[in-house]
């Protein structure tokens, strides 16, 4: 069987290949701003704060570049080992990107998170570069003001202004990050927008639709784990999952009254699970209450987070 050709530059052009990390504080629009970048969603996205917990990687080609986006966990100030384990990840995924993107609301201005990023940016060696989100919400002259204020606290290679939600500005973004991304060869094929493993992939979707469907009422620690995954002779996927949450009183929460809940989450995950596989899914879901896995080191393991010793 002959091996792939290797693909070719647009026009000519050297292939580029090159990391960008996406950091910043919770809820400035991380996770929506890398489905635009990719073009499809390959990074869940919910009202709740620090919905991402580890590091989700988008893949997405521009003329000769391919780029590798990745998303962080929202850097805040850690209270427990999971906040410590998030923020970790958050940072420590800076240390071998070409470009660091650094996002901010810029409805909500500088607050509290940004500043504790802001006061890092020094120690990242890699092109920084200034995103502002949800422009189209802001008047211009605030947007100038925020621009310059920011310009005035690190070193900036270019500043952009977007609106991850609707596309405005993405392509430029983009074209840049294209643009200064090292030349080398492509690390994926052509074709491939994320590098998670299905199962994780569908795990990430339940998550999605659990913390949705319960956004005031789930607890900040529950988890969702892909047990089984089978392929039918049909072509269809059987897919087992279990939630875990901490208590008896939280498990009940999550089935709902007659299981009505726990059914409305399953058929939601079920249909973007298939759209997501291009395949037919059956969905199977078990809730069980797990005490204190936010101290199980093997819990951080399943969900790709170091475990904070401390």
């Amino acid at each position: 069987m002959a091996e792939a050709a290797e693909p070719a530059g647009a026009a000519g052009q050297p292939l580029r290949c090159g990391f960008v990390a996406l950091i910043g504080a919770p809820n400035v629009g991380k996770s929506t701003l890398l489905n635009a970048l990719v073009g499809t969603k390959v990074s869940i996205v919910t009202p709740k704060v620090q919905t991402t917990r580890t590091l989700i990687r988008g893949i997405a080609l521009a003329g000769a570049a391919q780029l590798i986006f990745v998303d962080t966990p929202g850097i805040f100030a850690p209270r427990r080992r999971l906040d410590r384990a998030m923020v970790g990840t958050a940072w420590g995924s800076t240390q071998d990107a070409d470009v660091v993107a650094l996002i901010i609301d810029s409805r909500t201005g500088i607050k509290d998170d940004d500043e504790a990023v802001l006061g890092r940016l020094a120690e990242i060696r890699a092109a920084k570069v200034l995103v502002l989100n949800k422009v189209d919400l802001v008047a211009k002259p605030a947007l100038l003001a925020l621009t310059q204020a920011l310009n005035a606290r690190a070193c900036f290679a270019a500043t952009f202004m977007v609106s991850a939600l609707t596309g405005d500005g993405v392509a430029d973004l983009k074209a840049w990050f294209a643009a200064h991304v090292p030349p080398g060869p492509w690390l994926y094929p052509a074709d491939q927008i994320s590098d998670a493993p299905l199962r994780q992939l569908a795990a990430e979707i339940t998550r999605e639709k659990l913390y949705l469907r319960l956004h005031q009422e789930l607890p900040y620690q529950s988890t969702v784990e892909t047990e089984v995954w089978k392929e039918l002779r049909n072509g269809s996927v059987r897919i087992e999952q279990t939630i875990y949450v901490e208590r008896e009183s939280q498990r009940k929460i999550v089935l709902g009254k007659g299981g009505a809940t726990i059914k409305a989450i399953g058929a939601a995950a079920r249909a973007d699970i298939a759209a997501a596989i291009e395949q037919p899914v059956h969905l199977f879901l078990f809730v069980k209450v797990r005490e204190g896995w936010g101290d199980d080191p093997e819990r951080y393991r399943e969900i790709g987070l170091e475990f904070p010793k401390e």
